[in-house]
């Protein structure tokens, strides 16, 4: 198992005396916030009275122009904030990080991790991405990589034209002791359907035929389908306490709709869940509690992933 660092010793250390040191960028952070709100205010009013008064121009257009010039001034007053939470986030990080013995990156591109999910269908379609808290290194002898992936589509058309988010969520991948034998895809249910309903028998992927695999237990049938190369080794992975582990990592994180992926010599998931590792704050009174919830969503994820590659061929042998 992993030891954790204690939240009470960080904040007793270098990271407490560092987020001492923040206390007045943070002040200072809110005052000009605040300036800049007073400015836009100065521009603003007069720019509206004369809109709604004197321009000769249909109200509609005149709402727009309104709503987009203070829309642009509210983004522009808070950007003083953001910058100092995201110091505080990545320095708070970056101090758990270096006494688990990894690395962080608050700003980070895809992975390969995120590239398998990806090939192997299991996200979403989408038309940009982007990533950020990547956690990387080796955790109790086995090689770990997560991250958060914000991925959007482009949908409708002329005025109603918008980005949709269609998948925000953890990307982990984590080795295993050996490798597998072949690849075995834990899709969410549906995900590979015929035209005429029902779950496709085999996909083609990334050059590999998968065929479906029936589930060990009857109670997973409506939250995964399975497709695998190996089908002898896909049923010692739908074991009913593998699949309770995946589920519970699931849950760990607050999501939903999970895809895992066993191929090579690494687990890779695609989970959905809310905004994590959010551990900056403009209230220093905060930032012990943000340190604490940090490290236990680490703990939480990386203990429960560890548990699964417990849990080998070689331990149990093949189910059946």
């Amino acid at each position: 198992m992993i030891e954790y660092p204690d939240a009470d010793r960080l904040m007793a250390g270098e990271l407490g005396e560092w987020l001492q040191g923040q206390r007045q960028v943070r002040q200072d952070a809110i005052a000009q916030s605040h300036d800049r709100l007073f400015k836009s205010g100065l521009v603003l009013l007069p720019l509206a009275a004369f809109l709604f008064i004197l321009a000769p121009l249909p109200l509609e257009p005149k709402f727009w122009i309104t709503a987009i010039a203070a829309g642009g001034a509210w983004a522009w007053s808070q950007v003083p904030k953001h910058k100092a939470k995201k110091q505080v986030k990545t320095g708070i990080n970056e101090a758990i990080a270096d006494a688990l013995g990894l690395a962080y990156r608050h700003d980070c591109e895809g992975s390969e991790a995120f590239g398998k999910a990806r090939d192997y269908s299991m996200l979403p379609s989408h038309d940009r991405a982007s990533f950020e808290d990547m956690w990387a290194g080796e955790a109790a002898g086995h090689s770990l990589l997560l991250h958060e992936a914000h991925l959007e589509e482009r949908r409708g058309s002329g005025k109603n034209r918008r980005w949709v988010t269609v998948f925000r969520g953890v990307i982990l991948s984590i080795g295993f002791d050996q490798p597998f034998h072949g690849t075995t895809l834990l899709a969410p249910d549906g995900a590979f359907s015929k035209f005429f309903g029902g779950a496709k028998d085999s996909i083609r992927i990334d050059g590999q035929i998968l065929d479906r695999a029936q589930m060990v237990s009857p109670e997973f049938e409506d939250r995964f389908d399975i497709y695998t190369t190996d089908q002898t080794e896909a049923r010692w992975l739908m074991h009913p306490e593998y699949i309770e582990r995946v589920m519970a990592l699931e849950h760990s994180l607050g999501g939903k709709h999970s895809a895992v992926l066993f191929t090579g010599g690494s687990m890779v998931m695609a989970i959905k869940s809310s905004n994590m590792f959010e551990s900056g704050s403009l209230d220093h009174n905060e930032d012990a509690f943000l340190v604490r919830e940090t490290i236990g969503q680490f703990a939480r994820l990386a203990d429960l992933a560890l548990a699964l590659n417990r849990l080998k061929p070689s331990d149990k042998g093949p189910a059946g």
